[in-house]
């Protein structure tokens, strides 16, 4: 596998940094959604910061994409799922960006505060209104499913480029080489 044909390393970072934080983040508002007890405000806490850290890294990720392509897919892989790849990595960056902003203005309208801890806090974004609360709320949670599905599905085809095709899609993120 040719320097080309693999990520930078910072990209290779910035991903698997926002992969934990995702996962991470799916976990804690799934744990949020299901809690009344008290560690709700526990988990809240920790959703608000961690949401702010993705968004701030889905930039800069997405900065460097966009300076820094990505190596090219395989030339025997058929040409739809190729799309559909370049498809789910854009829906996937539209999602970090997307669902902090979303969150953010959705406790805006709800006038809560957007706390980072240390006594930081984020101005709203949207003023103040219950039914664009309510709007936002349902939009964040739906969303929050379609990003947890195109997750698996992005799992799921690293897992089939890597153990199934063995086409060195996989390696080019994992930074590892093809064997031969």
């Amino acid at each position: 596998m040719s320097h080309a044909d693999t990520f930078h390393p910072f990209a290779r970072v910035l991903h698997w940094l926002m992969a934990l934080a995702i996962l991470s983040m799916l976990f804690v508002g799934a744990g949020m959604v299901t809690s009344v007890e008290a560690r709700h405000a526990w988990l809240l806490a920790i959703h608000k910061p961690l949401g702010i850290t993705i968004f701030v890294l889905a930039l800069i990720r997405l900065g460097f994409r966009l300076t820094h392509p990505a190596p090219p897919l395989p030339a025997d892989m058929p040409e739809w799922q190729k799309l559909a790849a370049h498809a789910s990595h854009w829906l996937l960056y539209g999602l970090m960006i997307a669902m902090p902003l979303i969150g953010w203005g959705m406790l805006s309208a709800g006038n809560y505060p957007v706390t980072l801890g240390a006594g930081l806090r984020l101005p709203p974004i949207l003023p103040s209104d219950a039914a664009l609360f309510a709007w936002l709320r349902e939009a964040h949670r739906y969303l929050a499913w379609l990003f947890f599905l195109t997750f698996l599905a992005h799992i799921g085809a690293a897992l089939m480029h890597g153990l199934i095709r063995r086409d060195g899609v996989l390696q080019s993120m994992t930074g590892g080489r093809r064997s031969a």
